[in-house]
């Protein structure tokens, strides 16, 4: 589906990859509901170009509130949803984790996506064509220890959206499953996590995908009707690596993240 003349839903529009991809969307000629439960960040975005963003302060967790933003006539006649909304966990072992920990990670990447498919999707299908695109992780397909709710989360994404495209293969609208690798965002400080490490950041910059580079490649793959689009060579490396040999890939990726669990 081409952006020119559609409009669409970007979750977590206040920032990272959601801002970009709000940017990217009005560059190429279409318009974006942008929703984030942070208003602040979202007035940020919507300056970017305000004749054609509609901003929408929202908690995607609350059900009820998702149902009664679909039910809106305003917002009813979308051309697809981008789910971008997401947080990581802290980087502890799963026995570390509260289970307010878990509530809240299992609620904003899992559920959080749920609602807007299952409140959107009834009119997206009266649409002549329409997309869903739902961001996974790298963590999606690929054990991180210290990572592991998080992973189970976008795992869980990742098959949720896969039998979703399975579902609508003779309908119009298409899906699409993320996998993003290590991307320049504020994830970690929207998580409620300590500031990222900028000097480090620095030393990695060659392996560290750009935001705008995200937004980028997820909306050529929308455009190509790319079921599955890998952000990164860190996911498309380890991608590989995990089809070829699920247990030296999780052993590498095991000994990397040794050091970061408290």
């Amino acid at each position: 589906m081409k952006v020119q003349g559609k409009k669409l839903i970007v979750t977590g529009a206040g920032g990272g990859i959601g801002r970009e991809l709000v940017a990217e969307i009005i560059s190429r000629g279409g318009e974006v509901i942008a929703v984030d439960v942070n208003k602040e960040n979202l007035e940020k975005t919507v300056a970017l170009a305000p004749e054609n963003i509609r901003p929408v302060v929202l908690d995607i967790t609350n059900a009820e509130k998702v149902v009664e933003f679909a039910q809106n006539p305003e917002y009813a006649a979308v051309d697809g949803i981008i789910n971008n909304a997401g947080i990581i966990q802290p980087f502890v072992k799963i026995l570390d984790l509260t289970d307010q920990d878990i509530s809240r990670i299992m609620d904003v990447n899992f559920y959080g996506t749920l609602n807007l498919i299952r409140a959107f999707l009834p009119a997206l299908l009266r649409r002549p064509e329409a997309h869903i695109i739902n961001l996974s992780s790298m963590g999606g397909f690929l054990p991180v220890p210290g990572q592991g709710i998080y992973g189970a989360a976008k795992a869980a994404v990742k098959l949720m959206t896969e039998a979703l495209h399975g579902e609508l293969r003779e309908t119009g609208v298409k899906v699409s499953v993320v996998f993003p690798g290590a991307v320049k965002t504020n994830i970690k400080a929207n998580s409620g996590l300590a500031e990222e490490n900028k000097e480090k950041d620095a030393k990695q910059g060659m392996k560290i995908l750009a935001p705008e580079d995200a937004a980028l490649q997820i909306l050529d793959g929308m455009e190509g009707n790319k079921v599955r689009i890998i952000l990164g060579k860190d996911a498309k490396m380890m991608d590989f690596l995990y089809r070829l040999s699920p247990g030296f890939a999780s052993g590498l990726i095991a000994k990397k993240m040794a050091d970061k669990l408290k």
